[in-house]
């Protein structure tokens, strides 16, 4: 596996963006940007042998830097999903976050991890990101450090690597926010997937957790097994498909949570992580985007698997406690592993 780096673009600032091609020697490959540590394309071939990218992106830094960006690729944090009304308390203390989702935080705010600069090195094949987020930026209490590791091995497993330290209680949830078209073109609701989840979490209008978590079984939500995902979609409350799956995952191992299957070019995407949930979001606010080489994004042009903890943990008593201590350090692993098969 080679890493190689380039320039492609400058921010308003005058500032050098650069990319970072990972190369396995089976020929896939992964782009990645420092700013938001962004994943900008994945090449990968088909039963055929031929390589499409099957992300959603842009073809300039300029277009990444547009509002109407709805963080392709991009790292989400400090605290990725929703949190309700912006705010939330620690130890009586109430904290309010910049609001930019109607009421409430989502991905981290108005300048969230997706729109820093992140340092970056690479040593061993690997590619590291760093980046310092402030006490009270975006209204986060805490100093906190994150890094993240990427490496792209000889099975063509896609390692995403986190890891955070804080010098004061804080609440993370990071994730990385790939939109994923195995066909490369078209809309994906032809394209078969599995979520090894018996529960997710209920959410009201707004897309904010009610706190009940709710079986899947004789539901559109339940995915156990490998289904199309256009198959109920518009039996899904809101949109589509914008929901947390509560991944069977008791001892918090790196398990497969997702497998995503392509029939026409037979490519295979498996997700495994050992986060308790992964939100399945089918595009669903897609609409006329202009992406890479002429194509129009639109409804269901793509979709994401956000490895992660429940959305608005920090304001639900009974969900997973997304809180870091200065005296911990923040672990979570994400692996997308892409193949093919002839069925």
């Amino acid at each position: 596996m080679t890493i190689t780096k380039h320039l492609f673009g400058k921010n308003k600032n005058n500032v050098d963006i650069f990319i970072f091609k990972l190369k396995n020697n089976n020929g896939i490959e992964v782009n990645i940007m420092n700013y938001g540590a962004t994943i900008t394309s994945i090449l990968t071939p088909d039963k055929n042998n031929k390589f499409k990218d099957i992300t959603l992106g842009f073809d300039t830094f300029k277009e990444y830097e547009n509002p109407e960006n709805p963080f392709f690729g991009a790292t989400c944090g400090r605290y990725a999903n929703r949190i309700s009304n912006g705010s939330f308390s620690i130890k009586e203390k109430n904290y309010n976050l910049h609001k930019n989702d109607t009421n409430h935080s989502l991905h981290g705010g108005k300048k969230g991890f997706d729109k820093k600069i992140w340092n970056s090195s690479i040593k061993n094949n690997v590619l590291k990101m760093e980046y310092l987020s402030v006490d009270q930026e975006e209204g986060y209490p805490g100093n906190l450090h994150v890094r993240i590791l990427f490496s792209l091995n000889e099975k063509n497993e896609l390692k995403i690597d986190y890891e955070a330290n804080t010098d004061a209680i804080t609440p993370i949830n990071l994730t990385n926010h790939s939109y994923f078209n195995l066909a490369g073109t078209g809309d994906i609701l032809d394209q078969y997937i599995k979520i090894n989840a018996n529960k997710y979490t209920v959410v009201d209008h707004e897309a904010i957790p009610t706190g009940e978590l709710r079986n899947v079984s004789e539901t559109e939500m339940d995915l156990r097994k490998l289904t199309p995902i256009g198959k109920n979609i518009k039996n899904v409350q809101g949109l589509g498909y914008d929901h947390n799956f509560c991944l069977n995952n008791k001892k918090k191992q790196i398990i497969p949570a997702v497998e995503v299957y392509e029939p026409n070019s037979g490519r295979i995407l498996e997700c495994f992580t050992n986060e308790p949930g992964v939100q399945f979001y089918t595009g669903n606010f897609l609409n006329k985007l202009h992406g890479k080489k002429g194509q129009v994004y639109k409804k269901h042009s793509g979709f994401c698997l956000e490895t992660q903890h429940f959305p608005d943990s920090p304001n639900q008593v009974n969900f997973p406690s997304t809180f870091l201590l200065p005296t911990d350090t923040y672990t979570s692993i994400c692996i997308y592993k892409f193949g093919i098969t002839n069925k």
